[in-house]
């Protein structure tokens, strides 16, 4: 093999640097277009706000098929074992792939600003830095220094239960779903939903209908709800419904890090 054709450490390192930083102004591009006043106003009235078309088909399939690359995640959890509903995901390790990186970066600091004032109408006294870097350092002294984006995989009869990822003491108050197949042909069944439970009230549900690529921005655990003697905290819970055929991938972006 002539010295051309060898890569050096360096380089390849150089490369993945230039990938990463395509990646991040591509991506710092789409989510600046964004009406953020509208997903505010739609997370405000109801805990979770639809963003079309935030990835490409491309960007989608290749996330999906990216599942079978063991060498990109740190763990692998079957819902069943553990009491979740059925099917299966993946937690990604550091260092991030390149969009995965560059969409917890460039979607945290415009949910903020949401995050900071439903803190402030719920009477909690904590605050998020406008960079997430900074955020995940604060979870990284305390202790919560595992990555939390996520690939999920369903299959026919596969759900996910109504849950809260809530993975140690520094949890940010919001986090973010892309469905990677499209619905029809990929799939059918396997609907996001949001359940909302407010005091001395019966749950509401909020089902969020997606097509390959959007993404929907909602509550972790609380949110808080105006009522005639002032704010106060709804706790929510998110799930997936049973898949009637074919295969669902989502990738997971939630901005704290686990214990």
């Amino acid at each position: 093999m002539g010295t051309s054709q060898i890569q050096h450490p360096e380089m390849a390192v150089a490369g993945r640097a230039a990938v990463a930083r395509r990646h991040a102004a591509d991506v710092a591009t789409r989510v600046n277009g964004i009406d953020w006043d509208a997903v505010a106003r739609e997370l405000d009235d109801f805990g979770c706000a639809a963003i079309p078309g935030l990835l490409s088909a491309g960007e989608c399939d290749a996330l999906a098929a990216g599942y079978g690359n063991d060498a990109l995640y740190r763990s692998r959890i079957e819902m069943r074992r553990h009491g979740f509903g059925q099917g299966e995901y993946k937690y990604f390790r550091y260092p991030l792939p390149g969009l995965v990186a560059a969409l917890r970066t460039a979607l945290y600091p415009r949910l903020v600003p949401v995050a900071n004032r439903w803190n402030a109408a719920m009477g909690i006294d904590v605050r998020y830095p406008a960079a997430h870097r900074d955020f995940i350092a604060r979870c990284h002294h305390a202790g919560q220094s595992r990555p939390t984006p996520l690939l999920l995989r369903y299959g026919p009869g596969d759900y996910n239960c109504l849950h809260q990822d809530l993975y140690g003491e520094h949890v940010f108050p919001l986090q973010v779903a892309i469905l990677l197949s499209e619905p029809g042909r990929d799939f059918t069944g396997g609907e996001f939903v949001l359940t909302e439970q407010r005091p001395r009230m019966q749950s509401r549900a909020e089902v969020v209908a997606l097509r390959q690529g959007d993404a929907v921005v909602f509550a972790v655990s609380q949110r808080p709800v105006q009522g005639t003697r002032g704010s106060y905290r709804v706790n929510l819970r998110h799930g997936v419904s049973r898949l009637h055929a074919g295969q669902r991938y989502t990738l997971g972006i939630i901005f704290h890090d686990a214990t």
